[in-house]
């Protein structure tokens, strides 16, 4: 696995954001997957938590996403990369700005690159 292997995931990642499609986010982790959005909470388990997660907080509640990521190391299965991503409050109409890093854990499974951890930290600026 090297740097362009984890940006193409990071890419099919921001793409499924963009498009607000819960199914093909939870298609890019294993089934047990871990995604803990911030360090001060407990991590969602599983492909169910992480398409309830992205429904509510994304797909229902944003629109005009807009992602753009760099990968900033990798060691061995762990990746570390930043992200940028703008998006629309459907409710309010407010602006946001994010600000952000992972550190992924990722294995191929039959050619096919699926993150088993996902850990984020970010800051958010709304306009």
């Amino acid at each position: 696995m090297d740097k362009q292997d984890i940006q193409d995931w990071l890419d099919q990642y921001g793409q499924a954001w963009v498009e607000g499609d819960p199914q093909q986010i939870v298609g890019l982790f294993t089934n047990d997957a871990t995604y803990q959005e911030t360090p001060f909470v407990e991590a969602m388990v599983g492909h169910a938590a992480i398409k309830k997660y992205w429904q509510e907080g994304a797909s229902d509640a944003q629109e005009d996403v807009e992602f753009t990521s760099k990968v900033w190391a990798v060691d061995g299965d762990t990746a570390v990369a930043g992200w940028e991503a703008k998006f629309t409050r459907k409710a309010s109409g407010a602006r946001v700005e994010l600000n952000g890093a992972f550190r992924l854990k990722l294995r191929k499974y039959s050619e096919r690159l699926l993150c088993e951890s996902l850990e984020e930290w970010w800051h958010r600026r709304e306009i």
